[in-house]
């Protein structure tokens, strides 16, 4: 709703403590308002949507439902933006429904994903949760020649996904000396000088070392990766999840873990993330699943956290806000999905 002068009034939810300084220079520097909400965007904190023009999401829970979708068509909302890549919070039949425009924050900084990504790869590959554990539970630290371990120059690592997170992930592992393959349905021009070879999945089950997820959800990426997958992988491979948890099937991912079929995990997103990550929960409300991979040596699991850099958490904040402006006052923008 435009009013006369026109001082926007925008309204953020799920608003975490490392994004508020950011909110505050962005309404500094533009003169517009910005409410902050720490909680999520729920059928119990619609209302305060109304007399707002434009809403900025952070959710680790679905928008799904009908509820919402209708009183924000009764609040004149013509946007949902979502501070993140990933959009599959939103119901975008719903959105469609009732006039609603989606937008995300396709780029806010790849490189701070792929970093992490390395992050987790080179903990694995060097075995330092199996010294860690027998250090600490037996005192035992002698230099094993079972947890020997190779350098990254000389492994082979499949990049499934070769989008802008994926190609930050190709150009660091060039750089760092690796064979680089990639899967992908695009080959990119930007990043095909950072990848030795184009693969199908098949090709890329049997001869990487390390592979490492990068893909959106999507029907067709659910469950991309489950003991099929799992039991053509190299016995020595590391699989690495910086895409969507439920690309790949939990269960049969701890099961190739205990049956060596593969050597490690490294995993910033799981299944069932939202009942718990972002959040502190009871004991008892931790999944099991989540435990038996926390309790093993060869997995890393990290809540979601791969985006956290200023960097990132800047442009997600401002990228996010610039675009609802753009959109209240009629523009087209680049990150508009299209449905």
């Amino acid at each position: 709703m435009k009013r006369m002068g026109f001082q926007m009034k925008l309204i953020m939810f799920g608003v975490d403590d490392k994004e508020v300084p950011y909110a505050k220079e962005w309404a500094t520097k533009t003169g517009n308002e910005v409410k902050l909400v720490r909680e999520q965007l729920t059928t119990s904190t619609i209302d305060l949507v109304e007399g707002f023009d434009g809403i900025s999401v952070l959710q680790t829970s679905k928008i799904d439902d009908p509820a919402i979708y209708t009183k924000l068509k009764q609040f004149g909302i013509k946007q949902l933006s979502t501070r993140t890549a990933g959009f599959d919070m939103f119901d975008l039949e719903l959105a469609k429904k009732n006039g609603l425009k989606i937008t995300n924050v396709s780029i806010y900084s790849p490189r701070a994903i792929a970093e992490m990504g390395l992050t987790h790869a080179m903990y694995l590959l060097r075995r330092i949760g199996e010294f860690k554990e027998r250090m600490v539970n037996d005192a035992d630290f002698r230099w094993s020649k079972d947890l020997v371990s190779n350098e990254i120059y000389n492994q082979t690592v499949a990049i499934v996904g070769l989008g802008h997170i994926g190609g930050a992930t190709a150009q660091i592992y060039k750089a760092l000396g690796a064979r680089v393959i990639a899967v992908t349905r695009e080959t990119s021009v930007v990043y095909a000088p950072y990848v030795d070879a184009f693969v199908d999945l098949e090709t890329a089950l049997k001869e990487a070392d390390i592979i490492t997820l990068h893909v959106p959800l999507t029907s067709s990426t659910e469950n991309m990766f489950a003991a099929p997958q799992f039991k053509q992988m190299k016995n020595n491979a590391i699989l690495i999840n910086m895409a969507r948890g439920q690309v790949v099937n939990t269960n049969d991912l701890i099961a190739a873990l205990k049956n060596h079929e593969i050597a490690g995990a490294g995993l910033d997103t799981l299944g069932d993330e939202t009942t718990y990550f972002s959040k502190k929960v009871s004991p008892a409300d931790v999944p099991a699943d989540f435990k038996e991979l926390v309790a093993m040596p060869n997995v890393v699991v990290t809540p979601h956290v791969a985006f956290m850099t200023t960097t990132a958490v800047r442009n997600m904040v401002q990228v996010s806000l610039n675009d609802i402006a753009a959109i209240v006052k009629g523009k087209n923008i680049k990150n508009e999905i299209r449905f």
